[in-house]
């Protein structure tokens, strides 16, 4: 994306290339940074799900990143209207609490531990703290453009990548260790599919870092609209996978309202940079 999207004028300095070699130091450790921290929260919260289950984990760990990565990201650069923005935000966190709610119906023998919870807090602080990195990479001198900084933050994802995963991999949070030589015990399809879902994600996060650059949309909005992939998540869950086939009528209930509160708070955050008053 870097050398296509992001280098249609090759000798201006905001190309792929040019923009990376004017960057200086500090702007590509904040990226760096960025990507850590987004890699470890991840990790920590698909381990919360392990243990806590989707119904706890999304709404403590999600809902709390949205919170703070929102303020933040807004206080580093307030761009769009601060009612619909954080009204819109609002909304989003009913819908993702609402969505727990429809999973705690369909899973009646959840059982809530404390490193759960526990987790799940670690979690969202650190999905919430990863953003303004990127945000504080991409304005001053010598900052980073959205794709300089989507390149540069994969390489952070990156670096922790091994060292972490190896950590969780001998003394995992739940189930038995495992050890580097199981990775290639997985077929072709099965690293194709992780493969694929990765390459689908830096798509997303590079468009999304593109629309937080633009300056009629700014970070905190580009951050929250980020945050309607909980939907997209939930849509694959029920249309497709059929999870709620057999759901009590409640949690249908509880689906219904989640839609329409995510629908209603995303068009809330999406027209918050051009409405004014």
């Amino acid at each position: 994306m870097g050398f296509t999207m992001g280098s249609t004028d090759p000798a201006s300095s905001e190309s792929f290339m040019g923009n990376l070699r004017a960057a200086d130091g500090h702007h590509i450790l904040l990226a760096l940074l960025g990507g850590v921290v987004f890699n470890a929260a991840n990790i920590l919260l698909v381990a919360a799900i392990a243990i806590a289950g989707l119904a706890v984990a999304f709404p403590i760990g999600i809902g709390l990143a949205l919170v703070i990565g929102s303020i933040l990201n807004y206080v580093i650069t307030p761009k769009g209207n601060p009612v619909l923005l954080f009204g819109g935000i609002f909304l989003v966190a009913v819908a993702i609490v609402l969505d727990a709610l429809a999973y705690r119906k369909l899973v009646k023998d959840l059982k809530v531990s404390t490193k759960g919870i526990l987790l799940s807090l670690l979690a969202g602080t650190g999905m919430g703290l990863f953003y303004p990195f990127v945000a504080k990479a991409t304005i001053g001198n010598n900052h980073l453009g959205p794709y300089t900084v989507s390149f540069v933050f994969s390489i952070g994802v990156l670096i922790c990548t091994i060292p972490l995963n190896y950590i969780f991999m001998r003394k995992p949070i739940s189930g038995p260790p495992v050890s580097m030589a199981d990775y290639f015990h997985g077929t072709p399809g099965f690293h194709f599919w992780g493969i694929l879902g990765g390459v689908i994600w830096g798509v997303g996060a590079t468009s999304n870092f593109v629309a937080s650059y633009a300056q009629m949309v700014g970070p905190a909005a580009a951050y929250a609209l980020g945050q309607g992939a909980t939907m997209v998540s939930a849509i694959w869950g029920v249309f497709v996978w059929k999870e709620f086939a057999n759901a009590p009528p409640a949690a249908r209930w509880f689906l219904g309202l989640m839609f329409l509160f995510f629908i209603v708070g995303l068009s809330g955050i999406a027209v918050a940079p051009v409405v004014d008053f």
